[in-house]
This record gives C-alpha cells, sequence and structure tokens, in this order.
C-alpha cells in the first residue's frame, strides 16, 4: 500500500524547495523517499527524481506544436498525462514500496475547476495509493487582508476539488513580514479567527470599499464553511519540518499502517503529538523576536 503526498499551491509557494527539503529530511529518518516531478515546467529539479513527466510530454514542445502559452500548455500536459495514465502507473511500479512526494504544477486552475487532475489522483487512489494533499501558500500574503481572503478562498476550493485527506501550510513563515507588518498574532491566521476584523480592513481599502457587499459574502463563505486552518513551515528548520511531517502522517494514515525500518523515532513522536502546533512559539521565533532585532538599541 504506497503512501505519499500531493504538494500543490500557487507558483512562488515554495512547493519544489519543500519536496527537496522533505525528500532530505524524511531520507535522514529512515523512510525508503521518491519524488514524482509532474510540472511540465520545471525546467531546473534540484532533487533526484523518479519518475519525470517530461520524459512523457514537455512543455516547449506543447507549446510549438499547439501555439498555446504556458498555462494553456501546461494543462494540456496534464490532460495528455491523464490519457496516458497507463504510463505513469508503469513508472511507479518500481517504487511502489516508496514514500511518495508528487511534485504538481502551480496553475491554480488545475486544482479549482479542472478536473485533470482531480481524474489522475482518483485512479491512483483505486490502485490502493494513500495520498495527502499538502497545500503550500507563501505566509507573506498574511500581511494584506485581500491576499489572505483569496488565499483561504483557494485553500477551501481546493479542499473540496480534491477529496484528499488535506493539510494547509504557511510557507517561507520565516520571512512572513518582508512585505509588511501583521495585523493581528499569527494564531488569528493560522485557526482563521473571526474575519469581521479584516473586513473592517477592506471595507477601509479605497479599492476593496467598492465592494462592501462582496467582500462579506465572501468572509461568509468561509466561515460558513469552517474547514481551512493552517500549519507553518520554514523548510530549512529541522524542527519545522518534523512537525508538519507529524501532521501529514496522521492525516494519510502513514502513522498506523507505514511504518518502517529505521524510521521508528518519528512514528513513535507522530502518533503522540497532537494535531495542533502551538503557534506563540512560531510567533516568538519568527516575528517578535524578528522585531526586538529591528528595534534594537544599536539601530535607533
Amino acid at each position: 500500500m504506497p503512501f505519499g503526498q500531493i504538494i500543490v499551491g500557487p507558483p512562488g509557494s515554495g512547493k519544489t524547495t519543500y519536496c527537496w527539503g522533505a525528500y532530505q529530511y524524511l531520507t535522514a529518518m529512515g523512510r525508503k523517499v521518491a519524488i514524482v516531478n509532474l510540472d511540465p515546467a520545471n525546467d531546473h529539479i534540484p532533487y533526484p527524481c523518479a519518475v519525470n513527466i517530461a520524459d512523457l510530454i514537455t512543455l516547449e514542445d506543447t507549446m510549438k506544436d499547439l501555439e498555446l502559452g504556458p498555462n494553456g500548455g501546461i494543462m494540456f500536459c496534464l490532460e495528455y498525462l491523464l490519457k496516458n495514465l497507463d504510463w505513469l502507473v508503469e513508472q511507479l511500479k518500481p517504487i511502489k514500496d516508496h514514500y511518495i512526494l508528487f511534485d504538481f504544477p502551480g496553475q491554480v486552475e488545475l486544482f479549482t475547476h479542472h478536473t485533470a487532475v482531480k481524474d489522475i489522483l482518483a485512479k491512483l487512489e483505486k490502485l490502493d495509493y494513500r495520498l495527502v494533499a499538502v497545500h503550500m501558500v507563501d505566509a507573506h500574503y498574511c500581511t494584506d487582508p485581500a491576499k489572505y481572503i483569496s488565499v483561504l478562498l483557494l485553500s477551501l476550493k481546493t479542499m473540496v476539488m480534491l477529496e484528499l485527506p488535506h493539510v494547509n501550510v504557511l510557507s517561507k513563515i520565516d520571512l512572513i513580514e518582508s512585505y509588511g507588518k501583521l495585523r493581528f498574532n499569527l494564531e488569528y491566521y493560522t485557526d482563521v479567527m473571526n474575519l469581521s476584523y479584516l473586513l473592517e480592513s477592506l471595507n477601509e481599502d479605497p479599492f476593496g470599499s467598492k465592494f462592501k457587499a462582496l467582500n462579506r459574502a465572501l468572509c461568509d463563505l468561509i466561515e460558513d464553511f469552517s474547514l481551512v486552518g493552517f500549519y507553518t513551515l520554514c523548510v530549512e528548520d529541522k524542527g519545522s519540518m518534523m512537525k508538519l511531517q507529524q501532521v501529514i502522517d496522521k492525516a494519510g494514515g502513514f502513522v498506523f499502517g507505514g511504518l518502517t525500518e529505521g524510521n521508528e523515532s518519528i512514528m513513535l513522536t507522530a502518533m503522540q503529538a497532537g494535531y495542533h502546533e502551538d503557534v506563540r512559539d512560531i510567533q516568538e521565533r519568527w516575528i517578535d523576536q524578528a522585531y526586538d532585532m529591528d528595534n534594537s538599541p544599536d539601530d535607533r
């Protein structure tokens, strides 16, 4: 029974970097890991790639032969993969005893309304693959109320569309305030608390104030579903990676049925761990400490 992760998220959210970091971490913990690149636009792959969609179809050839743009070309490549899924199944057979990381493209329409990816995952599930969707979002979006609301909607639609165990991740948490200051503590954004506070900021914005009714409807929609929450990740930090893998292993059931030789320590830790990280520690380490350093007496 192969276990694995489906790595999705907008462009620039750190999907490929996460795949490489997770591969290194899990391998060091004794787990047999393989990475499958299903992003036809991924020209510079930093990790060892067990299966590469470029061996089946390339974005460059697709754009040239069919006169498509990058987005249309990527969608065609995934549709072509769906039509030739036997190729992928054959490529996966030698690594069925591995824990598999699937690196997907960043075009969000593939996970919000286009059905090719959903159909690919459904067929893999029929082959007994136990998969968890890991949805990466750049943490700095939290500094802008409009962007944060859009990210919540994107996460919600992806969860509903893929119908998989799902873990939303604020990536690059160490750089969260690189584009501005947070209005509230980090816990407000990870737990998606009362959005009416952000609604006030949206309605005060010169552009957003034109759409007060729409802003309220979007916030109400997110709160009515009450599905979205986030974990955090600094991919270079071992502790951060460990905590996220514990959550993913529980979400996908690997912790209960995937014990492998040399992997006992992370499995036992994961079984004892809860689903909720202490966001106050993350706040103190990556936000408050950085703020204190920026405002130290030597800088004044």
